[in-house]
C-alpha cells in the first residue's frame, strides 16, 4: 500500500478499486479486467473528427485482445484527480502513450454495495513528434 492509499478511508479504497481494474485491463490487455471495472450499463464516450461515439462495455471490451501492447513498455497512467461523496465519486485518469495523450474523466458509483464505472467520457491528444 502506498502512503497515499495508507490515508484513505475503506470507502475510498473500494472507489478505487474499479479504477485499478481499468488500469490493469489496459496494462495486460485483457478483457475481464474492463468488465470489472464498469458497471454493465456504462457508456464510453468521445467526440472526435466532429463525430459523437458511444460503446457499450462489451463494445469497449472488444478493443482488448488479452496481450500487452508492443510499446507497453513506453506506457504510463496514473490518477490525476479523485474525489468520493457517498456512493459517488469522480477520477480523472491520464494515460501516455507514445503518439497519443488520453485523458478519461469517470463518473463512478456504488450500486448495491458494488463499485464501478458508471461512465466513461475520454478526450486523445496527438503528442507533437520529437524533433
Amino acid at each position: 500500500m502506498t502512503s497515499r492509499e495508507a490515508s484513505l478511508t475503506p470507502q475510498h479504497l473500494a472507489a478505487l478499486e474499479p479504477i485499478e481494474n481499468y488500469l490493469k485491463g489496459h496494462a495486460t490487455g485483457k478483457a475481464e479486467y474492463i468488465r470489472k471495472a464498469f458497471h454493465p450499463d456504462a457508456r464510453i464516450i468521445s467526440f472526435r473528427d466532429r463525430v459523437l461515439y458511444s460503446l457499450t462495455v462489451d463494445e469497449f471490451s472488444a478493443r482488448f485482445q488479452g496481450e500487452p501492447a508492443a510499446d507497453e513498455a513506453q506506457r504510463k497512467r496514473f490518477i490525476t484527480q479523485f474525489d468520493v461523496t457517498g456512493n459517488a465519486g469522480t477520477a480523472k485518469v491520464v494515460l501516455q502513450y507514445p503518439g497519443v495523450t488520453f485523458t478519461d474523466y469517470f463518473t463512478l458509483l456504488e450500486i448495491d454495495g458494488v463499485w464501478g464505472i458508471a461512465n466513461k467520457t475520454f478526450n486523445a491528444a496527438p503528442q507533437a513528434e520529437a524533433r
